[in-house]
């Protein structure tokens, strides 16, 4: 039996060859215009874009600003700059601290500070950070050229009072440590500029002497228990940068226009009911960042786009108040969440101080990547 053969007409087979190909082209454009609009694709290319930062060891924090990841090429490249750059500027500042008038100490195995710091009254700056020393000693009076006292995170319970004997102090940081006040001789510096007393937990006020500080440009008392801003805070006339936040406020004072160069004014954490009008006033102001969970009244015009002040309002932030039985492990595990806290913040506002404005949203999307 011979082959049966089936004769078509090729132009036939043409046609329809043809009219294949032709939609799928169709369907591949279509295709490519959905997934350009889907958030597939934006996901991949975040995906991919977070893998190569992690090939590269660049911190999340760097590249994942306020929930959002920017993945342009130019911040790849501003990130490993600045990476460079950092890698530099461990040896200045080692540079910095190796000179004759620095002194530097740190460690948990320091308890008090060594004898021999007496003799050397020549010395300019401070630098003594996660030691377990309770008390600077009185004879720091002796240091009349001290320009910098930084003393974050020890265990110090108290300053004493010759400590207003230090006439050219510009900065004094005694961040995370355990005092309940701050004594009134600390008035008498008046070269004084930054001023960070945050983290204490314990701290209620200031002393009223502190108004003599007119050159004070930077006031940190965050993450203790100031239920009003102190008076003496309000009469500092040159201040620019202050943070009060996660305290006990409930409200502003009146008077809080006083402050007529404050730039960055930060709230949050607090139990603020409303904002007085007259926060409308301080013309310099550009920041303003308060929890707005219990606020019910605020002036509107601080919602104005057209102002330069970035106003920030943050809801939904709930505060872990899981407590430790035992209060010393407990008070280390909270001043190491506020600590956490600062950071976490002093991010974000960095953040919004390089935007040109403030999203009026922002929607939060979780996901859990793992390379």
């Amino acid at each position: 039996m011979g082959h049966k053969v089936v004769v078509f007409d090729i132009s036939v087979v043409r046609a329809l060859w043809e009219t294949r190909v032709k939609k799928h082209k169709v369907w591949q454009k279509k295709e490519a215009e959905r997934l350009e609009k889907s958030a597939l694709e934006k996901i991949k290319e975040e995906w991919n874009f977070v893998a190569e930062c992690r090939r590269k060891g660049i911190p999340q924090a760097q590249y994942c600003k306020n929930g959002f990841i920017d993945t342009s090429v130019r911040l790849l490249e501003k990130i490993e700059r600045n990476s460079l750059s950092r890698q530099s500027s461990p040896s200045k500042e080692r540079d910095k601290r190796s000179s004759p008038f620095v002194f530097e100490l740190s460690g948990e195995h320091w308890e008090e500070l060594p004898d021999s710091l007496k003799e050397q009254t020549h010395l300019k700056e401070w630098h003594i950070s996660n030691t377990l020393i309770h008390i600077i000693p009185t004879y720091i009076e002796l240091f009349q050229a001290m320009r910098i006292l930084d003393l974050p995170k020890n265990h110090i319970s108290r300053l004493p009072a010759e400590i207003g004997c230090l006439k050219n102090l510009k900065e004094l940081n005694v961040s995370f440590n355990y005092l309940k006040s701050i004594p009134p001789e600390l008035g008498d510096c008046e070269n004084l500029e930054k001023l960070d007393c945050s983290g204490n937990l314990e701290l209620t006020e200031l002393p009223f002497e502190l108004s003599n500080l007119k050159q004070v440009t930077f006031v940190d008392i965050s993450a203790n228990k100031f239920s009003s801003v102190p008076i003496c805070v309000l009469r500092m006339s040159n201040l620019q940068w202050l943070d009060i936040s996660n305290n006990k406020l409930n409200d502003l004072p009146q008077d809080i226009d006083r402050l007529e160069e404050l730039q960055t004014f930060l709230l949050y954490k607090n139990k603020l009911t409303y904002l007085p009008y007259e926060l409308l006033n301080l013309k310099k102001l550009t920041l303003l960042v308060v929890s707005g969970d219990d606020l019910v009244e605020l002036p509107t015009a601080l919602c104005d786009s057209s102002t330069p002040l970035k106003f920030v309002n943050l809801m939904d932030n709930p505060i872990d108040n899981t407590r430790c039985q035992d209060g010393e492990e407990m008070m280390e595990s909270e001043q190491d969440r506020q600590r956490f806290d600062k950071e976490v913040m002093k991010a974000y506002i960095e953040d919004l101080k390089e935007r040109e404005s403030v999203p009026s949203y922002t929607t939060k999307v979780s996901l859990n990547l793992q390379l």
